[in-house]
């Protein structure tokens, strides 16, 4: 017994409409990023490897402005890292710093306050920790760990440094740039 052409293609689109709330749920924003973006969207996604250690997958999460790489402090995102490994917060910071510094952003002062501040608020993380920082443009930046609350670096300058660290074009993770600026808007 055969299917006609057009029975087959009602039921596949029966299916794909079935299917279209588990595919958008599978994309939707951790509610603690949509609670800070309204209508966030995952822009992209990729790994990060060091030495061919995996250490963190990342995911851009944007606004309805998207990222415009001509101006990128001029909207809210979330960068969300996943740790696929143990690491303690203090190596964290100084990974950071030591990236932002490759990069020629802010003074060696700027650079001491930044180690200090990331120093006292980003916590040792396991296999599955999720840190989240959330770009505020002009003010700063927010972090979460699994969701819940760290605290807030409130400098503009070290929000626009750190943020650099994966979205600027001279990043050391060029490949990881690309996959997370995947669907960004350019405008």
């Amino acid at each position: 017994m055969t299917m006609s052409a057009g029975l087959l293609r009602h039921r596949f689109c029966c299916l794909l409409l079935c299917c279209l709330p588990l595919l958008a749920a599978a994309q939707a924003a951790p509610p603690h990023v949509a609670a800070e973006i309204a209508d966030a969207r995952l822009s992209g996604q990729g790994e990060f490897r060091w030495l061919g250690i995996r250490l963190y997958d990342a995911r851009l999460w944007l606004g309805p402005a998207g990222y415009r790489k001509q101006a990128p402090a001029a909207a809210k995102f979330a960068l969300e890292l996943r740790y696929a490994r143990a690491l303690k917060g203090e190596r964290i910071a100084e990974a950071s710093l030591d990236q932002i510094r490759k990069l020629e952003i802010g003074s060696p002062a700027q650079h001491a306050q930044w180690l200090e501040a990331m120093k006292r608020l980003f916590p040792d993380v396991g296999n599955g920790t999720r840190l989240t920082g959330v770009f505020l443009p002009g003010e700063g930046a927010r972090f979460y760990r699994d969701g819940e609350p760290l605290g807030e670096i409130r400098d503009a300058r070290f929000a626009d440094a750190f943020f650099a660290i994966w979205l600027d074009p001279r990043t050391s993770a060029p490949a990881l740039r690309t996959a997370l600026l995947g669907e960004a808007r350019s405008e």
